[in-house]
């Protein structure tokens, strides 16, 4: 809902103002990436006006992470790297804002044991980024194989990082090569439906089964949400604008955490369904 009301129209705008320019959406994920870095430091001031600063820098960053993909479909500039690099943007964001909030409490407490939170937040929210990612992708390759192209299998990615040349390209490749055999262990139901339709169809999974996937999807949405962007930062500016920030990470490593364990119970039950 915020990305479709605010985020994905700003970005927008922004995107075709740029796209007769020598900008490209690489150039604009890095930007974002410094942006959103910066939200960190701010936060770490206890003083409401930095909080503040961080929230608008943390708005702004992702509306430049909406501006390279938008970017990249109207100039047609799109890699392979480029979406690597653009999931990496928000981790670098929230490392950042996490060191920086682990170290605020540990001067106002006088403890360094909250960077042993801060590190579960740290990991708790790669392992939530990562199956939300895998899950959204794949609710859109059942709608088209169009929507669903950064839909990738493992053997894929394998491919593509044993084809790609030495140099940082194949480091990228190596990265999101781990990324992607994390949710493929996690996910064993889907792997074992993924194969049996491919098996069965191919590429070409018939409508009714899509439309199929896509209601039952449809209805974990609202629990995946909780653990994209918007759903996150919505409680982090909330806590933050209160001072006692400590409770976001008990949010991130308890609440948020739960629902990632529903949502993962759910969607396996859901593709069992399918075998």
């Amino acid at each position: 809902m915020v990305d479709r009301m605010f985020y994905r129209p700003i970005g927008f705008l922004i995107a075709r103002a740029l796209r007769h320019t020598r900008i490209t959406p690489n150039m604009v994920t890095v930007l974002s990436i410094f942006v959103g870095a910066s939200a960190g430091l701010m936060f770490y001031s206890a003083d409401r006006l930095h909080t503040l600063y961080g929230i608008l820098l943390l708005v702004a960053a992702n509306i430049l992470d909406c501006v390279d993909g938008q970017l990249a479909r109207l100039t047609g500039i799109k890699s392979a790297i480029g979406r690597i690099l653009d999931g990496l943007a928000g981790d670098i964001w929230f490392t950042c804002i996490y060191v920086c909030l682990a170290l605020r409490l540990s001067h106002e407490y006088g403890t360094f044991y909250f960077f042993l939170l801060a590190v579960i937040s740290g990991l708790s929210h790669l392992a939530q980024a990562n199956i939300t990612d895998y899950y959204k992708t794949l609710h859109l390759y059942f709608i088209s194989k169009e929507k669903g192209s950064e839909f990738q299998t493992l053997e894929q990615v394998r491919m593509y990082h044993k084809e790609t040349r030495p140099g940082l390209n194949k480091v990228f490749y190596l990265l999101y090569r781990a990324y992607t055999l994390i949710q493929v262990k996690a996910t064993p139901s889907l792997q074992r439906m993924l194969k049996s339709l491919h098996a069965r169809y191919d590429d070409e999974i018939p409508e009714d089964i899509r439309v199929s996937f896509r209601r039952k999807s449809g209805r974990l949405m609202s629990y995946i949400d909780l653990l994209t962007f918007n759903g996150r930062t919505i409680v982090l500016f909330a806590i933050l604008l209160t001072g006692y920030v400590w409770v976001y990470f008990l949010y991130e490593i308890i609440v948020l955490n739960i629902v990632l364990m529903f949502v993962m119970r759910k969607h396996e039950r859901m593709c069992a369904s399918f075998l």
